[in-house]
């Protein structure tokens, strides 16, 4: 009998501590609470993933700085800008052919030294490699006649060298053409001294300048016309045979407030723009579009100088907040 007891006593005495455990549960508790003030199944939701309205009906959601840069995210500062009506054009960076030198030997004969190589940097009358001649047996200097940069070598050690083939090819880079490939329909529209934007596409921005060279014929194969530009090179930048881009400049319009063209979404079927708000905020604010480029989009109403939005991979914002939405309903 004082066994079955206790077993009876040790039986009561769990269940009443699962019962306990079960009151201090956290899902529990969660659950207990909500049914105490009427409601149904809840779940938690954390701060950063939800959407709210501001006082206008604008959809805001928490997100953190941190979070935007480490999905890429990049914002800018709405500002004033110039929208230009411009042509784009392909381009090639070439070395300046005024300042390129082919240094041939004087006479032929064997290769006895060679002290510069192709990338090397000389001055003028830097000494690039020694000749032995065939005819008087004698060594002759073949020197650099001007500064610049060995861009072309055709000459090795104890190799047979003549006045036929250049042995090196010195070019001063630091000017460089830039080549421009202008479509037929567009020649009526470019003109000498146009100023052009170059872009080397290397993230260091667009360079300017002005079409100094118009050809006279074009190219039966591409039936394009030659532009020439020529541009400073003083710290190397820019490497012949690399492709570029070029926007020749048309017309240009000053506009209050621009956004980058990137920052431009579409939600709910309104034109936004996602724009920082009290700090840890994005806010989809709706805007009203004006002229554009290429590049930016002006604002004619919704957004103010000096707003921070959010320029580059806007989408990532934009899919965070439908996940928020998704989340809420």
């Amino acid at each position: 009998m004082k066994t079955s007891s206790t077993i009876v006593l040790a039986i009561l005495a769990a269940a009443l501590g699962a019962y306990g455990y079960s009151l201090f549960a956290p899902g529990t508790i969660a659950h207990t609470e909500h049914a105490e003030h009427g409601g149904g199944h809840s779940e938690h939701k954390k701060p950063n993933d939800r959407v709210e309205q501001d006082e206008h009906g604008a959809d805001r959601i928490r997100i953190s700085d941190v979070k935007l840069a480490a999905a890429g995210v990049v914002m800018a500062e709405a500002a004033s800008a110039t929208l230009t009506d411009t042509l784009a054009f392909n381009g090639i960076l070439r070395a300046n052919q005024e300042a390129v030198v082919q240094v041939t030997p004087r006479f032929p004969g064997i290769a006895k030294s060679i002290l510069k190589r192709i990338g090397d940097k000389v001055g003028k009358d830097d000494l690039l490699a020694t000749i032995e001649s065939n005819q008087s047996l004698t060594i002759y200097e073949l020197k650099a006649p001007i500064a610049g940069t060995i861009i072309e070598r055709q000459i090795s050690l104890g190799e047979y060298v003549s006045e036929q083939k250049p042995a090196f090819v010195v070019a001063d880079l630091s000017t460089i053409w830039v080549d421009l490939s202008i479509y037929r329909q567009d020649l009526r529209r470019v003109r000498l001294n146009d100023e052009v934007l170059i872009d080397p596409d290397d993230g260091r921005g667009e360079i300017k300048g002005t079409i100094s060279y118009m050809a006279p014929i074009g190219s039966s194969e591409t039936q394009t016309a030659l532009a020439r530009v020529v541009l400073q090179n003083p710290d190397g930048r820019l490497r012949p045979g690399l492709f570029v881009t070029a926007r020749l400049i048309l017309a240009a319009r000053n506009v209050a407030v621009a956004v980058r063209r990137s920052a431009i979404q579409t939600l709910d079927n309104k034109t936004i723009v996602f724009v920082r708000e009290d700090g840890d905020k994005i806010e989809a604010r709706p805007v009203e579009l004006g002229d554009s480029d290429p590049r930016h989009v002006e604002i004619k109403a919704g957004l103010a100088v000096g707003e921070h939005y959010v320029a580059e991979n806007s989408f990532v914002v934009k899919a965070e907040m439908g996940k928020g939405e998704a989340e809420h309903d």
